[in-house]
């Protein structure tokens, strides 16, 4: 039973980040959801990990939470950069590929 429920609420928190990401048109609130689905992913793997007795999910979690940092940092410095240049956030204004 335990396990069900956590592979439960880690798919259930990777389906609202991924419904997010489809459906907003916010960058920072994409970006927000994008973590979101990679702490969904982080909960199933522990969820592995902590009932299966392995340690390679959380050697996985170790990974993903490093990828994880470097993304918000750089996804955050291009938002910072394109709400400068265009005075908005809203994924729509990004149809050009160039400045």
């Amino acid at each position: 039973m335990e396990t069900q429920l956590v592979y439960a609420v880690g798919v259930l928190t990777f389906v609202i980040g991924a419904l997010g990401v489809l459906i907003r048109k916010n960058a920072i609130v994409m970006f927000i959801c994008i973590e979101l689905m990679l702490n969904g992913a982080n909960i199933v793997f522990m969820g592995v990990s902590k009932f299966k007795g392995l340690v390679e999910g959380q050697v996985v979690v170790l990974f993903i939470m490093a990828i994880a940092a470097a993304e918000a940092a750089i996804g955050m410095a291009i938002i910072t950069a394109f709400y400068r240049r265009r005075g908005g956030i809203e994924v729509d204004k990004a149809d050009l590929l160039r400045w």
